[in-house]
């Protein structure tokens, strides 16, 4: 019995080593490659379109990036010395002449220093509080301060701004706090 009775048992990578003729194994053959093309084509396709999802749904929990700079929460004021603290240092610890002036944040406001991962706020006049600025949640950067409370972009998490205690959101607890330390009119925090 030879294989070229036999379409079933020719070897699927075109016939070599089997003693079938080209024309009686070609169709049989182009048909199973074409079966296997189609079904590739689509579990890459689909292999693409799932690393897109993931890769979009991914980028959605993710931290927004963040500039070197700092942002300001609840004020008018654009820049602070913080900015230009040498590296190494965070950004709410240094500015010439061994701290960052108390000017920077508003009275009911305050001032999220992303590079030293920091917020620092005054709830009332001459009152500075200080807190990572990581939110408990998963992990993002808080970026604002409005209305008494501070506030993660990622998942609308709030905290309360005198005390760091969670208001609302996701966030399972407060920020924790730091140590600032207020001499004349610039702070430090630890």
């Amino acid at each position: 019995m030879t294989q070229g009775t036999h379409p079933d048992t020719s070897q699927p990578n075109g016939g070599t080593g089997s003693s079938t003729s080209p024309a009686s194994s070609t169709p049989a053959l182009d048909e199973r490659v074409a079966r296997l093309t189609d079904r590739r084509g689509v579990l890459k396709a689909a292999g693409v379109v799932g690393v897109a999802v993931g890769a979009g749904a991914l980028a959605a929990c993710s931290s927004p990036p963040v500039p070197s700079g700092t942002t300001d929460a609840g004020a008018g004021s654009a820049g602070s010395s913080a900015s230009s603290a040498p590296s190494g240092t965070s950004g709410a610890t240094a500015a010439s002449g061994g701290g960052t002036p108390t000017s920077d944040i508003p009275v009911g406001g305050g001032k999220v220093f992303a590079d030293g991962q920091t917020v620092v706020t005054q709830p009332t006049a001459g009152s500075f509080k200080a807190f990572d600025a990581i939110c408990p949640h998963q992990g993002c950067t808080v970026d604002s301060v409005e209305g008494g409370q501070i506030i993660c972009p990622c998942h609308q998490s709030h905290f309360d701004a005198a005390t760091g205690q969670r208001v609302s959101g996701p966030a399972p607890t407060g920020l924790t706090p730091k140590k600032i330390t207020v001499t004349g009119s610039t702070f430090t925090v630890s």
